[in-house]
């Protein structure tokens, strides 16, 4: 069989501590963390999403805003950012499946065509003064659903936006906009709250919504034409499933997500009662606190390349999880303006360090035939956690108030950041993620595509002495099969041949496996699978053996 390799690769599953050096799982900088911008789509893009970004600030504020004054005000400013982040938990992997399958341009037009109308919607109504909170909150979790339908489709298409070796710098960029949003967009809301209404605030976003989509459709990039049939939503559902879940690596950074958003979804579930209850401001106060947070994010920016050089992974995560922690707890113990706001500030480089490092190590691990599903399973992750937390902090916070809610939460955060030894981000630094091709199987037949299931039969041959190293290399030859398609993996001993294996895999049609030979395949993959077939003297020996209906 053929195949090409870009380098070699060694093995990087041994997860028994934690690794001193940088690894790509912390990726390090390639030139400025502004040379994206250089590229004409990406900076235009870029901007787009911005301001759109501006534009979801100014809306939760103004939504948090409209429930601020309402009885069990706790539950249901909180219950905000759960409706805006629920459908990343019930869509968040549709999304992804979507932007796998179809042309992701006219997806990203389509979503911000249809949240233009939306936001429209919501505006007319609150001016009108029909937005009570169950409304508010249902509009919130539409505008919530075509978000998280149009974000696996963006963050999918920044590596071919830009150089790989940029793609770290371009995900750092989209943390910046995010938090230069955050600085800039609850400012822009505290001022017009106070002065023309939430009203006001609804319609620019929907300005926003629409300036996206104009930009994307101004982009016409060069589409190659594919000689393979798009996968089917419900195949290609399992598929991405199928990836995260034989994927350690994939898992270990899901897992330190969840362990770190779930308690520092605290600080902004609870900060507009931090500014009303205990700093006794207003809109436009609150707008101030967001502000720092954003501010502190945007500046730390400029020191994580640094910083990425010199710890790795595991010590950035340890470290800012518990200069978040401090802060979650000095912020309610000491409730002065001067001291919060200062306080935010590497609140703020804190959640952009862990957030831009998770991005920017998956989009560079993901291969790009289930990049955007990868992607939509994290992005789940990510706001699912954050609307857990927001929800079980503001009923944490109603009864008991918001300074115990803020010490929980720091304490779980210290206890989280204690599991690193246990739980450590896994070493990807000599991972080729590079597809290769292998030459398909000849059958003596023709099969159609979606005849199957399919099962592969492979012969090995393997002396004693190479039998221990053999039965090693077939676990992650055994990982690497049910990544790429097989939904079923054993590996058998031949009871009447001395040193015969026999590895059998079911894969669910032929199409499916022939994606296993064309396009699923990484560098890494291959490296496994040829040390393995390395092992058998004489080379294994291949069957298929395809379903086949019987005749009456």
């Amino acid at each position: 069989m053929g195949v090409r390799l870009c380098r070699p690769v060694r093995e990087a599953y041994c997860v028994g501590g934690v690794t001193d050096q940088p690894t790509t799982s912390d990726p390090g900088p390639h030139g400025s963390t502004w040379s994206p911008l250089r590229i004409g789509i990406f900076r235009a893009i870029w901007l787009a999403v911005l301001i759109s970004n501006i534009g979801l600030w100014m809306q939760t504020v103004g939504a948090q805003w409209l429930l601020v004054q309402q009885p069990h005000a706790s539950i249901l400013v909180a219950l905000v950012q759960t409706a805006d982040m629920l459908p990343d938990v019930i869509f968040g992997v549709v999304g992804g499946v979507l932007a796998d399958m179809f042309d992701r341009r006219r997806l990203l037009i389509a979503v911000q065509a249809f949240m233009t109308v939306t936001a429209v919607a919501l505006t007319a109504l609150t001016l009108a003064g029909q937005m009570p909170p169950a409304l508010l909150l249902t509009f919130t979790f539409v505008l919530g659903t075509g978000s998280v339908i149009s974000l696996p489709a963006y963050q999918s298409l920044i590596p071919e936006l830009v150089p790989r070796a940029q793609v770290a710098a371009a995900s750092t960029l989209g943390s910046i906009s995010v938090n230069l949003a955050r600085a800039i967009g609850p400012a822009i809301a505290g001022v017009l709250i106070a002065r023309i209404g939430v009203g006001a605030v609804f319609a620019i976003n929907a300005a926003t919504f629409l300036a996206y989509g104009i930009v994307v459709v101004a982009w016409h990039p060069r589409v190659e034409a594919s000689t393979q049939l798009p996968e089917r939503f419900a195949s290609a559902l399992r598929a991405g499933g199928r990836y995260v879940r034989y994927s350690p690596v994939i898992r270990r950074m899901l897992l330190r997500t969840s362990l770190f958003l779930v308690p520092g979804s605290a600080l902004w579930a609870l900060l507009p009662l931090v500014a009303t209850q205990r700093l006794k401001m207003g809109p436009s106060g609150y707008g101030l606190l967001l502000a720092a947070l954003g501010v502190g994010a945007v500046a730390g920016s400029f020191l994580l390349s640094t910083l990425r050089t010199r710890l790795s992974a595991n010590r950035l995560l340890v470290a800012a999880s518990l200069v978040y922690a401090a802060v979650m707890a000095a912020i309610v113990l000491i409730p002065t303006l001067v001291l919060t706001v200062v306080l935010l500030l590497p609140a703020g480089f804190a959640w952009i360090a862990v957030l831009s490092t998770m991005n920017a190590s998956l989009q560079l691990f993901l291969p790009e035939w289930v990049r955007a599903r990868g992607l939509s399973v994290y992005l789940t992750v990510l706001f699912g956690s954050q609307a857990l937390g927001a929800v079980v902090w503001g009923f944490v916070a109603e009864p008991k108030g918001v300074i115990p809610a803020y010490l929980i939460a720091a304490a779980l955060m210290v206890g989280g950041a204690a599991t690193i030894r246990m739980w450590p981000m896994i070493d990807t630094a000599g991972m080729d993620r590079h597809t290769v091709v292998r030459s398909e199987p000849q059958l003596a037949f023709d099969a159609t595509p979606d005849q199957g299931p399919v099962v592969v039969r492979m012969t090995y041959t393997v002396s004693s002495e190479r039998e221990r190293a053999f039965l090693d290399s077939m676990v992650r030859v055994r990982l690497s099969r049910l990544r790429t398609g097989a939904t079923q993996w054993g590996l058998f001993r031949d009871g009447e041949t001395p040193h015969e294996f026999v590895e059998l895999f079911v894969v669910p049609s032929w199409d499916e496996h022939l994606r296993q030979h064309t396009d699923r395949l990484t560098g890494t993959d291959a490296e496994y699978l040829d040390y393995a077939r390395s092992l058998s003297d004489p080379e294994p020996r291949t069957s298929h053996l395809i379903a086949t209906e019987p005749t009456r």
